[in-house]
């Protein structure tokens, strides 16, 4: 046999047929046949035990010993019986059958299996009195493919799937196969980059699966060089010296291999746990000394100028993982931003099975291929990485205000001079710190009841309930005086200015949406890319007078464990996290807010399993976790009778409680801000003497709410 000429077959994942073609004569094959999810062709034994060693891309490499009849049961267990399966089997074998398709009379394969099983053990047992046993874990797999009245029977020489490299004993989550990760680096043209010293980068690399098949690529090693068994190892028609000298062959090519090698691998990955996972695997590939993996999120992504270009490869999170395709949209945001940022002149590969998260990107693919993860069909997007673009989280619009505008009344010009006053009084200070959201105009004229809020080049007016010795009418008048002046001083368009009733709200109006636009307009925040809505809701998603409570969480929670409670739209997680937190736990009531902080988190690229997001009432939340925090953040709101609360929530009753218990979670020399809005709470004293008390609500307030400095509350609280 070690000589005559095979009939084999070579499956493999969909859409990879035609590389593995490549790839089979580029070892020797011959009469190469692509096919849907495999390959036939013809060869010696020698080439099927190179295959099996140096194949980056099949799953299995079948040996095809005929064809049967199977019109019926009957048919297929005669046709099954004309094989000598003591050339195949011994006494001593375990086997089990792998029976895919359908007969006129068998639509479940198990029940093909169990038919083939006895047809081969009646046989030994008729012939010889003995019988193999059969295993989950056999010794030899034999394979049925049934097509209607006929069906192909073969011997298994891969055994466990050839993607089962040898090195991946430590995944993470929905790891991607590693003879798809090898078809993916094929199409983006990487060995070749690799000959000429190109970089391999994978920003998001999990358990590294493409760096390390790129750095077998790269230094010349078989794939199949770590596996422990084939399923030819006890199959009676094995012949080892063949299979020895390759296995030498295999292993001197490595050595010349790894010691040619000149290109760089590097990866990073956001979680520690799976890091280890990754550094794991690429020493089981003996693959120390020339891939290597740093603990790093994707917001913090930097690049060397000085590394040498090459290709940036991701498998970024299409659904599966992370569940909320709207978070999603704004991972791969920053993801595209990221790769233009640091790594202009290079190639990329990103593989998903969303084209609406690929266009979110923001770069044209020059080209694209259709690949199967499994059952789901994905996108391979191979892009030629422009020129460096600016950092777009750094970003703050220039606005035009016309300092000369002139209104058509004079109330109207009143209020104008009063925002001219106000511009020039902030310019400075805005532009100095980069401040993207702030406070222009807070009711400083009785006459004109109105908060002026900037979110770069749009304007949010919320309008304060006027006292009822005010003329509605009047009052109406001057709202609309101060809106028609608003764009004019600003120089924005009318449509970018947002007008709101400012009132208080109760029960579900606290919760209800005010339009349905859906728009999201990304703001700054020091390090922070921000999500608000200026439509939907009277509140935007970004409390503007805690700005400087975020930024001081920002400044010292690095290496801590961050806890948010009443997390609203995560802004303070975002800060906490970008400052370097271990990890986060945000806590709300409403999941369209915990699923906004989501969006926060992903758009700043920071989607690790250590951020986590929990719906819950957080009075109730406490009394069940057990977890220690260092720094925990708490903005809880004046009132609540939320149907999902137990009872009704009012901040000055239950704040006694919610801060006990939230000080219990407390890791011993750990801090807990304490704030809120009430305009008339009182800090019950009894905290004062359980606890180290400090009010800071003066080193809270930023200059633009400075005329309104009670507009919050905040204390700091330790353990004595």
């Amino acid at each position: 046999m070690s000589t005559a000429t095979l009939t084999l077959f070579a499956s493999c994942p969909k859409g990879v047929e035609s590389l593995l073609a490549t790839e089979l004569q580029e070892l020797g094959a011959q009469d190469v046949t692509p096919t849907v999810a495999g390959v036939s062709f013809a060869g010696t034994l020698e080439l099927a035990y190179r295959v099996c060693l140096w194949s980056r891309l099949a799953s299995r490499i079948l040996l095809r010993i005929g064809e049967v009849d199977c019109v019926d049961k009957n048919a297929l267990y005669q046709g099954v019986q004309s094989f000598d399966w003591d050339e195949h089997l011994d006494r001593d074998s375990s086997f089990r059958v792998d029976f895919n398709g359908t007969t006129p009379d068998i639509s479940h394969t198990r029940f093909g299996s169990q038919f083939v099983k006895d047809a081969i053990v009646d046989q030994l047992r008729e012939r010889h009195g003995w019988r193999p046993s059969v295993s989950s874990k056999p010794d030899l797999r034999i394979n049925v493919h049934a097509r209607g009245e006929t069906a192909s029977v073969a011997i298994d020489l891969s055994g466990q799937s050839l993607h089962e490299r040898g090195y991946r004993l430590e995944a993470g989550e929905a790891p991607l196969k590693e003879n798809l990760a090898a078809a993916i680096l094929y199409r983006a043209n990487w060995p070749a980059m690799a000959r000429e010293g190109a970089t391999l980068l994978d920003p998001m690399c999990g358990s590294a699966t493409f760096l390390i098949e790129g750095a077998m690529m790269a230094a010349d090693i078989a794939p199949g060089l770590l596996r422990v068994r084939f399923g030819f190892d006890k199959w009676m028609g094995h012949i080892p010296k063949i299979w020895l000298q390759l296995l030498e062959e295999a292993r001197q090519r490595r050595v010349a291999g790894l010691a040619a090698v000149n290109t760089t691998i590097m990866g990073y990955e956001g979680i520690g746990k799976i890091v280890g996972r990754a550094r794991a695997n690429i020493q089981r590939a003996g693959l120390g000394k020339l891939v290597t993996v740093h603990q790093q999120e994707l917001a913090n992504l930097q690049v060397a100028e000085d590394v040498t270009p090459g290709l940036v490869i991701a498998n970024p999170p299409y659904g599966e993982r992370m569940g909320d395709e709207a978070s999603l949209v704004y991972l791969y945001k920053h993801l595209g931003e990221k790769i233009k940022q640091q790594t202009p002149g290079w190639q990329a590969a990103i593989f998903t099975s969303s084209q609406p998260l690929a266009r979110s990107l923001g770069m044209g693919p020059r080209k694209s291929y259709t690949l199967f993860n499994g059952a789901l069909s994905c996108k391979l997007f191979l892009y030629d990485v422009r020129e460096r673009q600016a950092d777009s989280s750094l970003a703050n619009p220039e606005r035009a205000p016309d300092l000369a505008f002139k209104a058509s009344t004079p109330g109207g010009e009143m209020f104008a001079n009063r925002l001219k006053k106000n511009l020039k009084q902030l310019g400075k200070w805005v532009k100095k710190e980069a401040i993207d959201c702030y406070r222009l105009y807070d009711a400083d004229m009785p006459e004109y009841a109105v908060a002026v809020d900037v979110y770069r080049d749009w304007a949010h007016v919320q309008e304060y309930a006027a006292p009822k010795s005010v003329d509605e009418g009047k009052a109406h008048q001057r709202l609309l005086e101060a809106l028609e002046v608003i764009p004019g001083v600003l120089g924005i368009p009318e449509e970018q200015v947002v007008c709101k009733r400012r009132e208080r709200q109760s029960g579900k109006r606290q919760y209800e949406k005010l339009e349905r636009s859906e728009q999201m307009l990304e703001v700054t925040e020091g390090k922070c890319r921000l999500l608000v809505n200026l439509k939907d809701y009277l509140d935007t998603g970004l409390f503007l007078d805690h700005r400087k409570m975020r930024l001081r969480i920002a400044r010292e929670a690095a290496g801590k464990d961050f806890l948010n409670l009443f997390c609203y739209t995560g802004t303070a997680t975002v800060h906490a996290a970008l400052g370097g937190a271990a990890s986060t736990t945000s806590v709300d009531l409403s999941n369209t807010y915990l699923g906004w902080a989501g969006k926060n988190l992903a758009l700043n690229g920071l989607v690790d399993r250590k951020h986590r997001l929990e719906q819950g009432d957080c009075l109730q939340w406490l009394k069940q976790d057990t977890r220690q925090y260092d720094l925990i953040f708490m903005d809880p709101p004046t009132f609540s009778n939320s149907k999902r609360m137990r009872g009704v929530f009012d901040v000055q009753e239950a704040h006694v409680e919610l801060i006990t218990r939230a000080m219990a979670r407390l890791k011993r020399g750990g801090m807990l801000y304490f704030s809120n809005n009430f305009r008339r709470f009182q800090l019950a004293e009894s905290l004062k003497e359980m606890f180290t008390v400090e009010e800071i609500t003066y080193d809270t307030v930023d200059r633009d709410f400075q005329r309104r400095p009670q507009i919050h509350r905040c204390w700091r609280l330790t353990r004595p």
